[in-house]
């Protein structure tokens, strides 16, 4: 068997707590979902303890009232969520540039 790489293992725990909090389904509802994001991502868990919070999140995701959330719709938060946190890191760490080209 093939030893996956540190990234595949990172794909593989995404998908892998998505369908544990969907209870193995492909769905899940917007119960699962928050008790999910309190417990793998706690900082954005806070975000949907109201219900403004839990609906802009919802908008984020293009997932309508009353719909349950596929794993497409929180692919998108995740990928918000990651892109956020490359803007964060790229920004800490790359030198400023004094060049002309800018």
């Amino acid at each position: 068997m093939v030893e996956l790489s540190s990234l595949e293992k990172a794909i593989n725990s995404v998908v892998t707590q998505f369908h544990s909090a969907a209870g193995g389904g492909s769905t899940m509802n917007s119960s699962q979902f928050k008790d999910m994001l309190s417990k793998e991502l706690p900082l954005l868990g806070k975000t949907v303890e109201s219900e403004d919070g839990m609906a802009k999140v919802m908008q984020q995701m293009g997932v309508k009232s009353g719909e349950n959330i596929s794993f497409e719709n929180f692919w998108k938060l995740f990928n918000n969520q990651a892109v956020e946190l490359f803007k964060t890191m790229y920004k800490e760490k790359s030198p400023k540039c004094n060049c002309l080209l800018q």
